[in-house]
C-alpha cells in the first residue's frame, strides 16, 4: 500500500523523509528509529546523510504504520510479524497451567467444565489471531 503523493513527481521517484512523513502522518524522528528497528527498512543515503525513500520503502513504513497504530502491535511484535513474511502474528500458545489445590478449593471433577471452556476460549482466540 503506497500513497498517493500529489507532487507531479513519478509514482516511483524517490522521496525525501519530510515528503514521507507528510504523506503517511509519521514523524520524522519515528522514522529515523524504526530504521535502527527494522533491518528490512533501509532507505538510500547520499552524502550528508539525506534519506531518500523508495516506494517499496514507504509501502513498508505504511505497513509498519498500520501494524503499531492501528492492529496494536509492539515495535518487537511488527518485526517479528513482517519478518514471518507478515503472513500471520507470531504467538506462543501457553500450557493452562495446573489447578491449585487449596482446602476450600472445588475438586478437580468440579473445576473440569471451566477448564474446558477456558481451553476452548483460547483456542478461539488463538484461530482468531491465525486468521487475522
Amino acid at each position: 500500500m503506497v500513497p498517493e503523493f500529489d507532487d507531479g513527481k513519478a509514482p516511483g521517484a524517490l522521496r525525501t523523509i519530510g515528503e514521507v512523513t507528510r504523506a503517511l502522518g509519521v514523524r520524522q524522528h519515528v522514522l529515523r528509529y524504526w530504521e535502527e528497528q527494522f533491518p528490512m527498512l533501509r532507505p538510500l543515503k547520499r552524502s550528508g546523510g539525506r534519506r531518500y525513500y523508495r516506494p517499496e520503502d514507504i509501502a513498508l513504513i505504511a505497513q509498519i504504520d498500520r501494524l503499531v497504530h492501528h492492529e496494536g502491535f509492539t515495535l518487537r511484535g511488527a518485526r517479528q510479524f513482517l519478518e514471518a513474511g507478515g503472513t500471520k502474528p507470531v504467538q506462543a500458545v501457553l500450557p493452562l497451567p495446573a489447578v491449585p489445590i487449596y482446602e476450600d478449593a472445588v475438586t478437580r471433577s468440579e473445576a473440569q467444565p471451566l477448564i474446558a471452556e477456558l481451553s476452548s476460549i483460547r483456542d478461539d482466540l488463538a484461530q482468531a489471531l491465525a486468521d487475522s
